[in-house]
């Protein structure tokens, strides 16, 4: 049977529509259901049909996995719209035209398996003869399609390239750079033509005194750099980045917070680098190893590690590995819906998220993803990375004395959030048995190939007698912690040795102190006034923990002992291995240090430079982590130790820097406030014109608490706008709660309403289809208040459901308590009404609404949204009626009802 003769089911919040030979037509639930049960039928997106038909999983002819398969490391946006551009082929005008369209796409993808100049064919017989021994739906249809090659495919582990050594790269050579030059370099990365913009030119020129040569050790030459929306301070710190880069030979790394902003930043260097090939060398992006596949975890996969549907996804990862541009799998160019359609089995397995790397010891080493971008990011000239990463490879380099010596800091008022949980500690139930896995390997069945320390090293055991038995010292000592069904066992009061016996303590404070407020919530409470139980575990706790790090110590300085004299069988992987152990070595270590000095502390005084509490840690009710957490009261003086002093030059940038404060709160935030010297000042304001572009709306009769009210007033506003709305939530449970009640009646409305924490997408692709269809709305939590870049009209009405007033977390008090009281907590917020606001306007010709409902929005809040901005207070109905005559494509409509109006 031919996929064009197959029926195809359209499922959406408005809802079903059939398509077969007797033409297209709207069905019910239960013949939804039957269809598919019974009928090979083609689908778009299967755990979104499923969770349109309520149903927990569905089998049906995934088009998404047939698109996956033909053209893998492509980009295509999951929708029908999305597909048809992908494919080059028509968009369906309606949900009844989508359901033919299905059955139009399929026949589309199938036609080119049989397409002579069919560019991914490489592989793809190979693919399908292991996917056919999985039942993969779609392998019946395929095969007769693909001919069997007439010698053997060069697949996957042959085809992929090796990694060459390269010699360190010198010390970059002191200069300073020239304003002029810089302000051409812009010009040239502008673009001729361009509009010349005043404010662009000046943050240039203010970034190029960031790599000026150092004057003395410890005082980096550090700009702190306001650019409102609009002046383009991606291309103001290129330009002169890309200078010093090519003219003193040294490399600068560019870190972000948010995964959009990188992917903005690799598209955006092909204006440094327009040449394919030059770029693939000069700028590098690099992560963590945990967003990389693993080619050992995949062959293990491949050759039978994986059962079931995880074995279909390992299939289609290898395709895309075969064509991946640098094998990230979180936020490269493997379609970030891929995983999901899986239910992500078996997708984290594929990366190496334990830290158990064998180096040298993989036969998969030298083709390696993470050794590659490794490697590649010594010899680059722009490295863009992560604030977590720069700040994990900024302290293994100092260490080394070798630091980081340029790094610009976009999305820098998230610097100190990213230092907060870099720098801290945290003794979990979770953490400490990752910690036993990564020493002792694989107990029970297990998926992948993790591998104990004695079998990481086996080399250096069987060479050092002394380094074999801190391995065996190491293994008897990690027995101790926490093992499988820990959590069963707290649960039951039946903890197994003293680790497991403190966690059960921990357990009974936190409940012990829990209020009604906590019922189905995270528990946590201060680590102050414990009682006996908890005291008397921590002496033995710490015990174990300290029998654990000395042979971890020992068998480091055993490892470098090894590199110091050199074995035979010591070539350059194997010394990169070795290399590689110690740094792992140093890591859990110095975790364990941190262990150790937070069980000390227990029922003593505090510590005036930290925050302690006791945390269950539940999801929706269900206990999922139990343990001890420090934090720094401020990390930033560790980051100022760790990155900021040690470097030469920094720029720490944002367009809400200050936060909503003045510069102290910048200073203060980026680690400013810890040198010795003054840090560089630069401010520029928006370009845009606040005043005619948008304006802020403060709904005064939606009561606090009423579900019904709020979600009424999401569905007025989304539909006076006719779509194209962020809906942002302080809480997960309103924001379902919301999502229920209107999803369906917004889809009859022809407005498709998508949510973080409902739908099954990952959030990059929930952006991707809300960035493609100017018609859609998209509710989500704190994670779309500032990593989303959505201009034009796809994005043109934002309403947050209440004023975003932070947690009442232990943390949050203690640094409310050191920072102002409620000044501090206005300063949170006015960040984060800021942020929110910035998603509104993206370019000069946007147009757009920001609304707010909570009647109770102070005053002295308001100076957060640009200065020209209306911000007027009014009922819902006034705020209805201003948003359609303003966004809305129906006529203006003249009366507005009486509003109180104060331009910001």
């Amino acid at each position: 049977m031919a996929a064009p003769y197959l029926p195809a089911l359209h499922a959406t919040h408005a809802g079903l529509w059939l398509a077969d030979d007797d033409g297209v037509r709207a069905i019910g639930r239960g013949a939804a259901v039957a269809q598919v049960s019974a009928t090979p039928t083609l689908i778009l997106n299967a755990p979104l049909v499923a969770a349109r038909l309520g149903l927990a999983e569905v089998s049906g002819l995934d088009l998404l996995e047939l698109y996956a398969f033909v053209h893998p490391a492509r980009f295509a946006v999951p929708t029908p719209a999305g597909l048809a551009r992908a494919l080059a082929l028509a968009p369906p005008a309606d949900d009844a035209a989508a359901a033919e369209f299905l059955r139009e796409a399929a026949a589309a993808l199938l036609d080119t398996l049989g397409d002579p100049a069919w560019p991914e064919r490489e592989g793809a017989w190979t693919a399908l003869q292991g996917l056919g021994r999985l039942r993969w739906p779609w392998a019946s249809l395929v095969a007769p399609l693909i001919a069997q090659p007439k010698q053997a495919e060069r697949w996957l582990f042959s085809k992929l390239p090796q990694w060459e050594d390269a010699p360190p790269r010198p010390d970059p050579h002191p200069l300073r750079l020239d304003e002029a030059a810089t302000l051409d370099r812009l010009a040239q990365l502008v673009g001729q033509g361009a509009e010349p913009r005043e404010g662009q030119r000046a943050y240039a020129a203010a970034a190029a005194r960031a790599f000026d040569p150092r004057l003395a050790a410890g005082r980096p030459h550090l700009l702190l750099a306001e650019a409102g929306t609009g002046i383009g301070k991606t291309l103001g710190y290129l330009a002169p980045a890309s200078l010093h880069a090519a003219e003193a030979r040294g490399t600068v790394w560019i870190s972000t917070y948010t995964k959009a902003l990188q992917r903005q930043l690799a598209a955006d260097s092909a204006r440094l680098f327009p040449d394919p090939k030059e770029r693939r060398e000069k700028v590098v992006v690099r992560k963590g190893r945990e967003n990389y596949l693993c080619l050992l975890n995949l062959e293990d996969a491949l050759q039978g590690g994986f059962q079931n549907r995880a074995a279909v996804l390992a299939q289609l990862v290898a395709r895309w590995a075969a064509f991946t541009r640098d094998g990230d799998m979180i936020g490269g160019d493997l379609p970030g819906w891929l995983p999901t359609l899986f239910r992500r089995a078996g997708s984290t397995a594929l990366t190496d998220r334990r830290g158990e790397c064998v180096y040298a010891g993989c036969p998969h080493y030298r083709k390696c993803f993470i050794e590659r971008a490794a490697r590649a990011s010594e010899g680059a000239d722009i490295v863009i990375a992560n604030h977590a990463l720069v700040m994990l490879v900024a302290e293994r380099r100092r260490l080394e004395g070798n630091a980081l010596q340029r790094i610009v800091f976009d999305e820098g008022h998230h610097l100190f959030d990213a230092a907060d949980s870099t720098f801290s500690a945290a003794l979990t139930g979770q953490e400490a048995i990752e910690l036993r896995r990564w020493i002792l390997g694989p107990e029970a069945k297990a998926r992948g190939r993790r591998r104990g320390l004695s079998a990481r090293l086996l080399d250096v055991a069987s060479y050092d007698e002394e380094g074999a038995r801190a391995i065996e010292a190491a293994s008897a000592a990690a027995r101790e912690l926490p093992a499988d069904g820990w959590l069963g066992r707290l649960a039951e009061a039946l903890p197994l040795g003293p680790l497991e016996t403190l966690l059960s303590a921990v357990r009974s404070t936190a409940y012990a102190r829990a209020s009604a407020a906590d019922a189905g919530y995270a528990i946590e409470t201060a680590a102050a006034e414990l009682d006996a139980p908890l005291i008397e575990a921590a002496q033995p706790a710490a015990e174990v923990l300290e029998a654990l790090v000395r042979p971890l110590m020992r068998l480091r300085a055993r490892l470098q002992a090894v590199i110091e004299d050199a074995p035979d069988w010591l070539d350059a992987a194997a010394r990169a291995r070795v290399d590689g152990a110690i740094y792992g070595l140093a890591h859990r270590t110095a975790m364990l240090g941190g262990w150790i000095a937070l069980l000390t502390r227990l029922g003593g005084p505090a510590d005036p430079d930290f925050v302690d509490w006791l945390a269950v840690e539940r999801v929706e009710g269900r206990e999922y982590d139990i343990g001890l957490h420090r934090h720094w009261l401020d990390p930033t003086r560790p980051l100022a130790e760790v990155v900021v002093k040690p470097a030469h030059g920094l720029i720490v940038t944002s367009a809400t820097l200050r936060g909503g404060g003045d510069w102290d709160v910048a200073e203060a935030r980026s680690g400013a406030v810890h040198l010795d010297h003054a840090a560089m000042r630069f401010a520029a304001p928006s370009p845009f014109d606040y005043a005619a572009q948008a304006e802020v709306l403060i709904v005064t009769d939606i009561k606090r608490g009423d579900t019904a009210a709020l979600a009424g007033a999401y569905a007025r506003l989304i539909e006076a706008s006719g779509g194209g709305a962020l809906g942002l939530f302080t809480a997960i449970a309103r924001l379902r709660a919301v999502h229920a009640r209107i999803a369906d009646r917004l889809a009859h409305e022809g407005l498709p309403l998508y949510a973080q924490h409902v739908d099954p997408i990952d959030t990059g692709t929930l952006v991707d289809i809300f960035r493609d269809d100017p018609r859609a709305s998209l509710l989500g939590t704190d994670a779309l208040r500032d990593g989303v870049d959505v201009p034009g009209k796809s994005l043109r009405l934002v309403v947050m459901e209440g004023v975003p007033w932070p947690r009442p977390t232990v943390l949050h008090a203690a640094r409310r308590a050191a920072g102002g009281g409620t000044a501090y907590d206005d300063r949170i917020v006015r960040a984060r009404l800021a942020q929110a606001f910035g998603r509104l306007i993206r370019r000069a010709d946007d147009r757009g609404s920001f609304v707010l409902l909570s009647a109770a929005t102070p005053s002295r809040l308001l100076d957060a949204f640009p200065a020209g901005a209306p911000v007027v207070r009014l009922t819902l109905d006034e705020a209805v009626a201003r948003v359609a005559s303003r966004l809305s494509p129906a006529p203006a409509l003249r009366h507005l009802g009486a509003a109180e109006e104060r331009s910001g």
